[in-house]
């Protein structure tokens, strides 16, 4: 199976072309830089390199969010344009999952994986290895840290925490809590090659055009428009005319 596998949930963007659980080709940059300037360039690239044409591949893999808004959009909607016009398989996943998937097989401690939504507050998830398979053990939330701080304590159980680890972060977790270890400086990286692997073994989606992002919060725009609209948070943000 050769799978192509997109990341551009966060500032990094990750890129991987995989056949069989084997690693092709990799590119991952970290650049103050469009992520849709830059996209399908990388993939044409990568794909040159590896003497592959796009009728060649049987899956697209993304990372589904959470994380910037703009950045999930661009990787989703290639994502699903390409699956649609291939007429291949598409898989999402977590990007919170992709983070964890490397340091609990290399550490087999707990993981939790994190990302800054501003306002000290964090999108967040657990994970640990259970029969060789990912489980979550903290649900994926769009957290306030001290209550994400308040749910390691309660599981008792030491975690390593990687991702968006800003210093506001780091301070809060060691003067609330002796059961958090951190990753290294490549642990808030995000691997196209681990989001591939994940995605390998996944169900392809169904409806790929119904296929949407997974944010964990509403955007700000939408926040607003429930404020002024009361009562109807439920009914669509574009108003009929």
């Amino acid at each position: 199976m050769k799978i192509l596998s997109i990341d551009t949930s966060n500032a990094p963007m990750a890129i991987a072309l995989v056949e069989d659980k084997q690693l092709v080709a990799e590119t991952t940059l970290n650049i103050t830089k469009n992520h849709s300037v830059f996209l399908m360039p990388v993939i044409e690239q990568l794909m040159q390199m590896a003497s592959w044409t796009p009728q060649q591949l049987n899956r697209i893999v993304v990372a589904q969010g959470p994380g910037s808004y703009t950045g999930v959009r661009i990787a989703v909607t290639t994502a699903k344009t390409l699956a649609s016009t291939l007429n291949i398989e598409l898989v999402g996943v977590s990007s919170l999952e992709v983070l964890a998937k490397a340091p609990i097989e290399l550490t087999g401690l707990p993981v939790v994986s994190i990302f800054n939504a501003r306002r000290n507050t964090a999108f967040a998830g657990g994970y640990q290895l259970k029969n060789n398979q990912l489980q979550t053990f903290i649900p994926e939330a769009h957290y306030e840290l001290a209550d994400l701080i308040s749910q390691i304590n309660a599981n008792q159980q030491p975690v390593m925490v990687v991702g968006e680890i800003i210093p506001e972060f780091k301070d809060q977790f060691m003067n609330n809590t002796n059961l958090v270890t951190f990753g290294n400086a490549q642990s808030q990286f995000p691997s196209a090659f681990q989001l591939a692997l994940i995605g390998t073994d996944r169900q392809s989606v169904e409806d790929i055009d119904g296929f949407v992002p997974n944010y964990l919060r509403i955007t700000e725009a939408e926040m607003n428009w429930q404020k002024s609209h009361p009562g109807e948070s439920k009914k669509s943000y574009v108003r009929e005319v």
